[in-house]
């Protein structure tokens, strides 16, 4: 059935519009007038030349970046979402409801830290002579370049969003109705199959969700790949601050973040349409 748009769902709808038009749409129609400007002298002047575009897409670094970011954005969240599951299966079913809370209330915990000195602790224990190679050293193994590699870099992706997938995982997880899994049990069917053919089709909205919430934080971040993973070869995030310092250059960084959101933006409608798909029908 049509619902009819009244001026009572359009007053409260309003706030929802007016941030979206001030904190998004705004500043998205300045990034794409900004990347048609120009820079001479170190300064930048309005115009409407597609210099920068053409420089920036022809350069074999931004799409060795862009490979290279979506690549390790793709790995981390179907690493991610593999180690959170047994972890937000665990909570959901297995776990009094007393438990459950006190279980999400450790998983918020580390938000209440920055993730820049969670990064800067992952230092300690991954560099050369850091915790993790004196440990090894004691067993006759190591030392291991652990510190400025993917490695590490996958490291500080994982204390990023590990506790975020979960926690999305886990409200999705406790919603499923658990006479579907009682009937699938008294049809004789065998716990892992339960798993895959009753649990995660029941829950597969917010399995897709977290996954692309995990691929949305770390396709964009800065911190892990620069004092993790040392900073080259380059992902965009750090293309962007690269291009800045070159110059001046903010029209042709404007460029790459204006490929970044686009991006984002495919996936998104990629995964929210693959979500709910079969709802649809």
């Amino acid at each position: 059935m049509r619902k009819s748009i009244t001026l009572y769902g359009l007053t409260f709808s309003l706030p929802i519009l007016i941030w979206q038009i001030l904190f998004f749409v705004a500043p998205l129609a300045f990034l794409v007038a900004l990347s048609f400007w120009t820079v001479k002298n170190f300064r930048m002047e309005p115009a409407f030349d597609a210099v920068n575009w053409m420089k920036v897409l022809s350069r074999g670094i931004f799409w060795d970046a862009y490979l290279r970011t979506v690549a390790l954005a793709a790995a981390t969240a179907v690493i991610t979402s593999a180690l959170a599951f047994p972890c937000a299966y665990g909570i959901a079913f297995k776990l009094s409801d007393t438990t459950r809370r006190w279980v999400v209330f450790l998983m918020v915990i580390p938000f209440f830290t920055s993730y820049l000195v969670r990064v800067y602790s992952w230092q300690i224990f991954l560099s050369d002579h850091g915790i993790f190679n004196a440990l090894f050293a004691k067993v006759g193994i190591g030392p291991f370049g652990m510190l400025n590699s993917v490695f590490g870099q996958m490291i500080g992706y994982l204390t990023l969003s590990f506790p975020l997938v979960v926690l999305l995982q886990l409200f999705s997880l406790v919603f499923v109705d658990k006479t579907f899994i009682e009937a699938a049990h008294n049809l004789r069917c065998g716990r892992l199959r339960t798993v895959f053919e009753v649990v995660v089709p029941a829950a597969k909205v917010g399995l897709v969700i977290a996954a692309l919430f995990c691929f949305i934080l770390t396709f964009g971040d800065f911190v892990s790949p620069l004092y993790l993973g040392g900073g080259d070869p380059p992902t965009l995030s750090i293309l962007i601050t690269d291009t800045t310092k070159s110059g001046q250059q903010w029209p042709r960084a404007a460029v790459i973040a204006i490929v970044m959101i686009a991006t984002l933006l495919a996936v998104a409608f990629a995964a929210v349409s693959y979500a709910y798909k079969e709802r649809g029908r």
